[in-house]
């Protein structure tokens, strides 16, 4: 069983910005939280770093990557998930207005570019999968999908304060 290295305790306090990172995870050459890029604290730096260590512990076991497939897939993954990063933010950021306030050409406008995005998220997807395959198997690709849906739940059982095995069937 994988092993997280960082408490419970402090996990809690990070179960929002952990799913956050979760969805749209990735490293940084500088650390910085959600929105106008400003900078975070510390400790959740610190916890953030411990994130993406297990993240990169558990793919690599996960996707028996061999080292030159590491050193290779890394960058790749890391350049793919700031762009999609980049993405979510944007998609965050048209679900913020509030609709009571808008006309409907405002809340068509919204939609419309909420599809953009989400076709372009798509795009995205697509693109890496055909640069993924350069790196890795097919069959690895598609265990990468899996590895990050399975670490995804993980962390969140994790956060809610369930550091046992995941029950049975949940998977």
């Amino acid at each position: 069983m994988f092993v997280f290295p960082f408490s419970v305790r402090a996990t809690r306090r990070l179960a929002l910005a952990a799913a956050l990172v979760l969805v749209a995870a990735g490293t940084q050459a500088q650390v910085f939280g959600p929105g106008p890029r400003r900078p975070m604290r510390a400790a959740q730096a610190e916890r953030l770093t411990q994130l993406d260590n297990a993240r990169i512990a558990f793919f690599t076991t996960r996707l028996s990557l061999t080292q030159d497939q590491a050193q290779r897939f890394w960058p790749l993954y890391n350049e793919f998930i700031m762009r999609r990063r980049e993405l979510n933010r944007t998609g965050r950021l048209l679900k913020r207005e509030q609709i009571e306030t808008l006309t409907d050409q405002q809340i068509r406008d919204n939609l419309t570019q909420t599809y953009a995005t989400r076709q372009q998220e798509l795009n995205l997807e697509k693109d890496y999968f055909d640069k993924f395959q350069r790196v890795l198997s097919l069959r690895q690709v598609a265990q990468l999908l899996a590895a990050e849906r399975d670490f995804t739940k993980e962390v969140i059982r994790r956060v809610a304060g369930n550091p046992g095995p995941a029950p049975v069937g949940t998977e």
